[in-house]
């Protein structure tokens, strides 16, 4: 796990409120260059759906929150993936360096 989200502050607002609006009850990891510290100006963020028990995501919910960030006014492009529908390769190159950007409560 890492403690750096290399994401401007008010970027991170909405996303957190993206987030805690669309996916009640998700763990949500971000993972890749904005983690790791490789990202630059227009890196997009990489977040990972991961819900109780890592069951799958309901496709609805993804949707939906993919049309919630392409309606944003964020200037990244945000890619979503469900834990649950990944290859155990990809889990083990995201369980390296991945940030916490959201729990269930």
């Amino acid at each position: 796990m890492s403690n750096t989200l290399n994401l401007p502050a008010d970027y991170r607002e909405q996303v957190v409120g993206i987030l805690s609006r669309d996916t009640p009850g998700i763990e949500v990891w971000a993972y890749g260059s904005r983690v790791d510290g490789s990202n630059h100006d227009a890196s997009d963020l990489d977040l990972v759906l991961r819900a109780p028990d890592l069951a799958p995501v309901s496709v609805k919910v993804i949707s939906r929150l993919r049309e919630a960030f392409d309606e944003s006014n964020l200037p990244i492009i945000v890619d979503i993936h469900d834990w649950a529908r990944l290859p155990e390769a990809y889990h083990e190159e995201i369980r390296r360096s991945f940030y916490v950007l959201s729990q269930p409560e």
